[in-house]
């Protein structure tokens, strides 16, 4: 093959019939039957799939990866210069120690670390470049028990999401030989350290059931707590913020059940409210009363209630913080004496102090237009600081401690730029798309400040539009280098995300899916129309769910861009939604619609599902990224996509897949080996807005 004939996918002869509708799916063979297997052996791929997707990655080297390898490192380097290697968090007191994480200069992973409290010497707790070694690492977190004397730790060693937790000795810095395998990541320990709880998976890597091991015995011996029977709920594990109990959720994307265990005691769960579709909840604890967060009672932005810990029963729930339309409350934080909660009005967070004893409230905010906000408490729930984190597009990352008696904040560290960066130099501006249907779609930009609004600049436009999730505005330091070459960086927040309240999901999900689609399109006119760009210097880029925009807007709009960046891109969405047998579907029916029991879900899927929309016109230049052991955007996807784009297009547009083959839906689990990703995506980026370096 010359390095101008890009690799044929081979099309097999099949087809499926639902709702009295055939369609055929000549790549569909590229789905491995055993994928279940190469999830976590990616060896075990067929030989056949295997030489296809490398025969993909050896035309992306060949024709794009060797040409543009000397702005690929230079992009790398950049953007590593913007990093602090040798950084260090913000220590979280606990009892008699303070826990933190830091990074070693020139290392992929960070060191576990505590301190005395009062001061002394550091320990190295655990060391994740020494456990690393030389294949893929990800990172699931540590965890050390009420004793401080266990650290418990998880790692992924495939890319495929399973987890095995290790428990070491922090007196002899000796890991236990009971390894806790192949788990679904989240665990916490019992109040006393005899015992931990975690996550299990289903034969369709579903994680549905909560076991407890008890330090000391077989895994196989763990008794099941609980066990989740439909397999369109998924369950997790955690704690209370005063550790009194153990919370078992099981969740969709719409409907949540709360069940509690006492976590000094054990015994068996007991359930705070049952599940009723479309009701959200999840709790916290504090004097013989349950703190809920919820929508229920239709709180479609959400209220906080309280309820006796002895009758949880949602007929016992009364208003504390009733609901206010528009205003979202995205998170709540219960201590001793005080309530924290982090709300979204017109876009802008805010969080709101509000005292248990005087019910008297306190705003933290910040006057830029865009900006991102955090907050956190760490392990303590008898305290009276609280953490929050500011960033904006301009201006790193800021970590404060805020004194809930005086107000007062404590900065505690501001995010190093080694390499230098001026925010006097940078512009963030908020802007508003006028969609279709009148809708405003807030757009958050980063220029250099400046700049002509001419239209000649060339622009990154960044969207995502699912699960309710929002984008912030946040400080990159990855950005600056488009920016840096004159790039106007855009966050599209469209409809599918919560960034102007849950209604504004609700419009881009379902039936509303293509407001998600027309949003995206609408924030890049919008750019056109007010000089920042022009037709045809717009790259679009999304991942994920993100990745599935990019399909769409791909077909519905290929003259707007000048490339489009998909990454692990849920593109096969119908056949994916027809599957239930792969991890995420049936938990992703409330979200997309089941195709299997409704023929208008089916249509309405098929009509903007990337992979069946594909058509014969010309298409922007593509860049397309997979991971072998992704289990939730499975590589077939984006393999399948373009194939379908190479077979069907007609186009000249270059068009290019790489697939890691030995990574999953994160890409490179090491830090810097992630900033090689970045790079790629941005000189495709740079190359596509016909820049040279």
């Amino acid at each position: 093959m010359s390095q101008s004939t890009p690799p044929r996918a081979k099309r097999v002869p099949h087809s499926h019939t639902h709702h009295g509708i055939t369609r055929e799916d000549d790549f569909a063979w590229l789905r491995a039957d055993n994928w279940q297997e190469v999830m976590q052996k990616p060896e075990t791929l067929d030989a056949e799939i295997r030489a296809y997707l490398e025969a993909e990655n050896g035309y992306y080297e060949a024709e794009f990866g060797q040409p543009t390898a000397a702005l690929q490192d230079k992009i790398y380097k950049e953007i590593r210069g913007r990093i602090k290697e040798d950084d260090s968090g913000v220590p979280s007191p606990d009892g008699p120690w303070a826990y933190n994480s830091r990074m070693l200069e020139g290392k992929q992973y960070p060191l576990v670390v505590r301190t005395p409290r009062n001061g002394g010497e550091e320990t190295i707790l655990l060391d994740c470049n020494i456990e690393a070694g030389e294949g893929y690492f990800g990172f699931a977190g540590a965890d050390h028990d009420p004793s401080h004397r266990f650290l418990a730790w998880a790692a992924d060693r495939a890319g495929s999401e399973y987890y095995d937790i290790v428990i070491r000795d922090l007196e002899t810095g000796v890991d236990s030989p009971e390894i806790i395998a192949e788990t679904a990541g989240s665990y916490v320990w019992s109040n006393d350290s005899r015992a931990i709880y975690y996550t299990e998976y289903d034969d369709n890597h579903r994680p549905y059931r909560i076991r407890r091991h008890d330090i000391g015995t077989a895994q196989d011996a763990d008794p099941i707590i609980f066990e989740e029977k439909d397999p369109g709920f998924f369950v997790g594990v955690g704690k209370t913020q005063n550790d009194e109990f153990i919370v078992i959720d099981a969740h969709d994307h719409q409907t949540s059940e709360v069940w509690l265990i006492d976590a000094k005691t054990g015994g068996e769960p007991r359930l705070v409210a049952p599940r009723l579709t479309d009701r959200e909840y999840d709790v916290e604890a504090r004097e013989n009363l349950l703190y809920i967060r919820t929508n229920a009672d239709g709180a479609e932005d959400y209220k906080i209630v309280t309820a006796p810990i002895d009758a949880p029963d949602a007929s016992n729930w009364t208003d504390l913080i009733p609901h206010r339309p528009g205003v979202l409350v995205l998170d709540m934080i219960v201590l001793k004496n005080h309530l924290l909660r982090l709300e979204r009005e017109d876009g802008l967070p805010r969080i709101v102090v509000r005292d248990l004893q005087t019910e008297k409230e306190d705003v933290v905010g910040f006057d830029e237009e865009a900006y991102a906000l955090g907050m956190s408490v760490g392990y303590e729930f008898d305290t009276t600081v609280f953490r929050l984190s500011y960033s904006s597009p301009t201006t790193p990352n800021q970590v404060y401690d805020v004194d809930l008696a005086t107000g007062e904040r404590t900065l505690l560290k501001t995010q190093e730029v080694p390499s230098g960066h001026d925010p006097a130099q940078y512009e963030t501006r908020r802007i508003f798309a006028k969609a279709a249907d009148g809708a405003d779609v807030p757009v958050t930009l980063l220029y250099k400040k400046g700049i002509a609004l001419d239209g000649t600049r060339p622009a990154l436009l960044y969207g995502y539009g699912a699960y309710g999730m929002s984008m912030p505005a946040s400080f990159s330091v990855s950005v600056l280098s488009l920016v840096d070459r004159g790039f106007v960086y855009a966050i599209a927040h469209i409809r599918g995300g919560m960034e102007k309240g849950y209604a504004w999901y609700k419009n881009g999900r379902r039936e509303h899916k293509p407001n998600t689609f027309g949003d995206f399109i609408a924030a890049a006119e919008a750019l056109i129309s007010a000089g920042y760009t022009q037709k045809g210097r717009i790259v679009a880029q999304g991942g994920s769910a993100g990745g599935m925009l990019m399909g769409a807007i791909a077909n519905l709009r290929p003259d707007l861009w000048a490339g489009i960046i998909a990454q692990v891109p849920f593109v096969d969405v119908l056949n994916t939604m027809l599957d239930d047998t792969l991890p995420l579907t049936p938990p992703e029916w409330p979200e997309w619609g089941n195709p299997i029991t409704s023929a208008e879900d089916y249509s309405r899927i098929a009509e903007y599902a990337p992979y069946e929309a594909v058509s014969a016109q010309a298409y922007p230049p593509i860049f397309a990224l997979a991971g072998l052991t992704d289990p939730r955007v499975t590589y077939w996807e984006p393999a399948k996509w373009v194939a379908r784009l190479r077979a069907t297009g007609t186009g000249t547009a270059p068009l290019y897949l790489k697939t890691n083959m030995g990574a999953g839906h994160a890409g490179a689990s090491g830090r810097f080996d992630r900033l090689k990703e970045t790079a790629q995506c941005y000189a495709f980026a740079i190359k596509c807005v016909g820049l040279d370096s």
